[in-house]
């Protein structure tokens, strides 16, 4: 097996859809991860082993692995540590929005629906911050 490229990290706040989205993709992690063999690939353990791990210390993990952060937490551009750290550490983030990212359905509903532009958002440096609904991708202003 060759080992996996970890592309994509989902937060603890969607773990229901990180596990489902981990059990298809060898490139998606999330906290808690024990690891995964698929497609012929190996997928290492998520470094981050808890759900209650802070904001501000996946940010910098997820960014030195230059991964994409998948998030449902709204508010991450307006906390002043959480912003500082995804600029800081170039951090990249997607935000799942709105009452349609309330269920893990919803999420994957958001999440497949704007799926080929995220990917497309892995050969854009950091950082950023996009929210991600059903009908948009947009940029956040990060000042």
């Amino acid at each position: 097996m060759k080992p996996a490229t970890v592309r994509f990290y989902f937060d603890a706040d969607i773990l229901g859809l990180a596990k489902v989205v981990g059990a298809l993709r060898p490139d998606v992690t999330y906290p808690g991860d024990p690891g995964a063999q698929m497609h012929g690939f190996a997928r290492a353990p998520c470094a981050v082993t808890t759900t209650d791990t802070p904001d501000t210390a996946w940010i910098p993990y997820t960014a030195a692995d230059g991964m994409i952060a998948i998030t449902r937490d709204g508010r991450i551009s307006r906390r002043v540590a959480e912003l500082a750290a995804v600029v800081h550490h170039s951090a990249r983030l997607v935000v799942l929005t709105s009452a349609d990212a309330g269920t893990v359905w919803g999420q994957l509903e958001v999440l497949m629906t704007q799926w080929r532009r995220i990917e497309r958002l892995y050969e854009v440096p950091g950082p950023f911050i996009y929210r991600a609904s059903r009908s948009s991708l947009q940029a956040v202003e990060l000042s």
